[in-house]
């Protein structure tokens, strides 16, 4: 089969590659019919490397089950699905106390095993997620994105009518947007530099755009609430200022949420520092996207507002494109060669 697979720093390879076949009772292989770029694979791509040199790479995906091993129940040829592609330990004493996303041993396909950038992909069957008619291949490729953010959103006690700051507007910012107003939050303040995103973000839920090149973010917020602040601030931009700067965004008592990494150091101005101190802030870190009982209500949650609309990734969604075609979009994406929102791959088209 044709897959893209990564051998090193930037060295992302586009060539044939042996099809995935049942080896254990549980095994179920799914043609891939939509595959997404994540953040974290254009952070190894850009600065990491592979895990494993060669390693066919990619995570996020959508398909229709090919085959299933001898043990496999409710799953069956032709059946349209999702991959949950966290691989747990089930052993470590986090995995004992059912805090599955803090597993010692966790991993995911296209680290350490294949990959989803390909036209086959083998996952156990409880990893397999069943999507309904009103859910397309486009939309189901983003449900592990959404679980990552759900996850998040339900480590906090945001509750209905609640304020809530979105910093950084990406995929992962434009997804946790739409979840903030399912969990009820009144008002959405939507903040990055990048005016196509804030429009986006407009389109996706976000009631109030915050361009901090105009006017700095915490200004802008401060008297949007009349000097009070947010009840939660999401961190999504994964950059060392927007991690040092969001403390500032939330009220007194209020919630700091991280789902972006920074890959690299972050430096807190005593001004930003301060506020977990003196506004007695809960920082919170959100890991992964699962949970127990596995894969965890983060995936059956997203499928169900999926489903009803009320999650709406098309707005996110910016490139549709052959799967031959990426290792040139991978270096034009880390090189801002373009502009790019989510990029998806469909590779039973090349």
């Amino acid at each position: 089969m044709r897959a893209l697979n990564l051998y090193g720093k930037q060295d992302l390879r586009f060539e044939d590659t042996i099809k995935p076949v049942i080896e254990n009772p549980d095994d179920v292989i799914v043609k891939v019919k939509a595959v997404g770029i994540c953040g974290s694979d254009l952070s190894r791509y850009k600065k990491l490397g592979p895990y494993v040199e060669g390693m066919t790479f990619g995570h996020e995906f959508s398909g229709v089950v090919v085959e299933t091993g001898a043990g496999v129940d409710g799953l069956h040829v032709g059946d349209r699905v999702a991959g949950c592609p966290t691989l747990y330990c089930g052993e470590c004493d986090s995995c004992r106390k059912g805090e599955l996303s803090r597993c010692e041993k966790l991993t995911v396909i296209g680290a350490r095993h294949p990959g989803a950038y390909a036209e086959y992909v083998k996952l156990p069957a409880e990893n397999i997620i069943p999507i309904p008619d009103e859910v397309d291949f486009d939309t189901a490729a983003m449900i592990e994105p959404s679980a990552v953010v759900v996850h998040g959103m339900y480590r906090t006690s945001l509750q209905p009518g609640g304020i809530v700051a979105v910093m950084g507007c990406g995929n992962i910012g434009l997804l946790a947007i739409q979840w903030a107003k399912i969990f009820g939050a009144k008002t959405v303040y939507a903040i990055d530099i990048d005016d196509e995103k804030l429009q986006t973000a407009r389109e996706v839920g976000a009631d109030v755009a915050v361009n901090p090149m105009e006017n700095p973010a915490y200004d802008q917020v401060m008297e949007l609430t009349n000097g009070s602040g947010v009840d939660v601030a999401v961190e999504s931009a994964g950059s060392p200022v927007t991690s040092a700067q969001v403390f500032a965004l939330a009220k007194k008592g209020g919630e700091v949420v991280f789902m972006g990494i920074p890959y690299a150091d972050v430096n807190i101005e005593r001004f930003y520092f301060e506020k977990i101190v003196r506004s007695e802030l809960t920082v919170l870190g959100s890991w992964n996207a699962i949970s127990s009982p596995f894969p965890g209500k983060e995936w059956e949650s997203t499928v169900h507002f999926m489903a009803n609309g009320q999650l709406n990734v098309k707005p996110i969604i910016t490139h549709r494109l052959n799967l031959q075609e990426g290792p040139d979009v991978f270096d034009q994406i880390v090189n801002r060669k373009d502009t790019f929102g989510k990029v998806l791959f469909y590779p039973e088209l090349g």
